[in-house]
């Protein structure tokens, strides 16, 4: 193994600075362009353990959102009752919403408000 070696790099520890709880399995912005999905709980203020790899399903789904298995996604930060969801890549970004951070790994369908998404780390781009 190499000398210089740290870690795996598909969870990192995360400070929450959102002003709110963080639920388990909600997905969080870390930093401007990275997208994941906490592990744990973490509270306002607290630490935790942040997936930046993987298939993540029952994640928030704008409900009139369409779109097909592989299309780059757009999460849009204010939707999803304040806490987020995915939109499909026609959406026009608003400030704070990151497209590419996910791909959807299943289709989604026009009313449903749950979805399946893989996490693509270093494809996103932020609207300011």
């Amino acid at each position: 193994m190499a000398k210089n070696y740290d870690v795996s790099g598909d969870v990192i520890q995360w400070t929450n600075g959102t002003g709110s709880a963080v639920a388990s399995g909600q997905v969080v912005r870390v930093g401007l362009h990275t997208l994941g999905v906490a592990l744990v709980a973490i509270a306002s203020g607290a630490s935790g353990s942040v997936a930046l790899e993987g298939v993540f399903k029952d994640v928030p789904k704008v409900s009139a959102a369409v779109f097909v298995q592989g299309e780059k996604l757009l999460f849009d930060v204010s939707a999803g009752s304040g806490v987020g969801a995915f939109d499909d890549s026609a959406a026009t970004g608003a400030s704070g919403d990151v497209m590419g951070g996910a791909i959807a790994w299943a289709p989604g369908a026009n009313t449903e408000t749950t979805c399946t998404i893989k996490l693509t780390p270093g494809n996103t781009t932020a609207t300011a």
